[in-house]
């Protein structure tokens, strides 16, 4: 659908999808899971953030929606729910906010670009090609749906002269920016990674282990403190002692996926390695194995488990970057400033301690709108396959159900595969999640797409179109 002559009117700025925006026009945004914790984030910061506003609000708990904006201070009168394309379109025209409890009603609202945060693999897909169809830019935050089908529609936006990006404040944008930033400078990068969602904190003088609202007794980490001359051995011995506590989650693999699409970077190791380490000793954990560290090559992806004291300030689900140390002197005058730089001095690590969803995502809306880039230089390709492995036996008719806040699925772990590691047939992990098992399926055995039982078709034929473009 056009952008309506009213919108035009009330937002001069606004370009043709392939044209050059100006810089202080007002970007209007279309929001889909509306209700969820990002949302609240976005639109709490839009709300005191010039030149960027909401427009339509879709989510199927439209009353909740609703509560939502109340609590943030729009008046009644601001937001008013939508039942047809015709209301969308009449609400929007009149400069007030629309709320929609169907993706289909995106269509007869006026905006610039879709915010897709369902975290629905299936539905997340269908509004972000929908939008895309209907001649907009594309912000993803929903990173399940990102890791299935975001070659497809990387391609269907680049075809189209629009901007399909991850978004800024969930960390696969935030570490794809950060690759961004540093290989421009010409450093070389040789692992790149996040924290795990929660620090473990260690309080020395009860002598426990803290993990969101979970404390266990952990004696033993007082004397592990420190890194020690063995690194593995260190970061073996506190995984012991931390072993009662969960520290991988299925988000974790799917936003390592995220980058690999935009980095070709890899993970060495399918689980992830989650090491035990404070901060200030990641230059050393990351260091190659012949020097210590746990690497056993370049171009690495992982996430590590943040280990403080309670007064240490939080990663905070922050990004990193490993990259080589070339010129001594440079390094050392970095080391006396207080940035990471191994103990061999080969290894230097650069990192941004955050990670603040919705509050940065505006930065991300100004870019793809007014200058038509996304947060990569390049068009994403699938150099990985976040897969699923079966944790136990699982008979034929299972239903693959999504649950919890980070998306796992009961009975299957997520594994992270370069693509020339795994079969062709490979289900996605994030495809396969919410489908039924046509067949059983023995411990230990990587689900295929011929396991599946009728996957959503779509989101089937998008991992098809972009697992077979060729990888750069």
């Amino acid at each position: 659908m056009a952008r309506s002559a009213e919108f035009v009117e009330r937002h001069p700025m606004t370009p043709s999808p392939t044209g050059t925006a100006s810089q202080d026009r007002t970007v209007g945004y279309a929001l889909t899971g509306a209700c969820g914790g990002f949302a609240r984030t976005l639109l709490a910061t839009t709300r005191r953030t010039d030149g960027v506003r909401p427009t339509v609000l879709c989510d199927r708990d439209t009353e909740g929606v609703h509560a939502l904006a109340r609590s943030l201070g729009h008046g009644a009168d601001e937001l008013v729910t939508a039942g047809t394309p015709e209301e969308v379109a009449e609400i929007t025209r009149s400069g007030r906010i629309a709320v929609v409890g169907e993706i289909d009603l995106l269509a007869g609202a006026d905006y610039d670009i879709l915010v897709e945060a369902t975290g629905s693999p299936a539905a997340g897909h269908r509004a972000a090609r929908r939008a895309l169809l209907d001649g907009r830019h594309v912000a993803m935050v929903s990173k399940e749906v990102d890791s299935v089908a975001g070659v497809a529609l990387a391609t269907l936006a680049a075809d189209r002269g629009l901007v399909y990006t991850p978004a800024e404040g969930d960390q696969p944008a935030n570490l794809i920016l950060w690759y961004e930033r540093l290989s421009g400078l010409g450093l070389e990068i040789l692992a790149l990674g996040k924290s795990g969602e929660y620090d473990l904190v260690y309080d020395p003088e009860a002598g426990t282990v803290t993990q969101l609202g979970t404390t266990l007794p952990a004696p033993g980490l007082g004397a592990l403190l420190r890194l020690g001359d063995d690194v593995p051995a260190t970061l073996a011995a506190r995984a012991e002692a931390v072993a009662g506590l969960k520290r991988s989650a299925a988000a974790d693999h799917c936003e390592m996926a995220v980058v690999a699409s935009a980095t070709g970077f890899t993970a060495d190791t399918p689980a992830l390695r989650y090491p035990v380490a404070r901060v200030s000793e990641l230059a050393d954990v990351y260091a190659h194995r012949e020097h210590g560290g746990v690497r056993d090559r370049d171009g690495v992806l992982d996430v590590f488990s943040v280990l403080r004291l309670p007064e240490e300030a939080s990663f905070a689900g922050g990004v990193f970057a490993v990259v080589r140390t070339h010129d001594d002197e440079t390094w050392e005058t970095l080391r006396a400033k207080g940035h990471l730089v191994s103990r061999d001095g080969r290894y230097g690590c650069l990192y941004l301690p955050f990670h603040a969803m919705g509050v940065e995502t505006p930065a991300t809306l100004r870019r793809a709108v007014r200058e038509g880039a996304g947060v990569s230089s390049r068009p994403p390709r699938q150099h990985a396959v976040l897969a699923g492995r079966a944790a136990t036996d699982l008979p034929a008719g299972t239903t693959l159900t999504l649950h919890g806040h980070h998306h796992e699925v009961t009975g299957v772990a997520p594994v992270l595969h370069a693509v020339d590691e795994v079969p062709a047939d490979t289900a996605p992990f994030y495809l396969a999640a919410g489908s039924r098992l046509a067949r059983d399926v023995a411990e230990g055995t990587l689900l295929t797409l011929d396991d599946l039982d009728r996957p959503d078709p779509e989101l089937l034929a998008a991992w098809r179109a972009g697992r077979s473009l060729p990888r750069a």
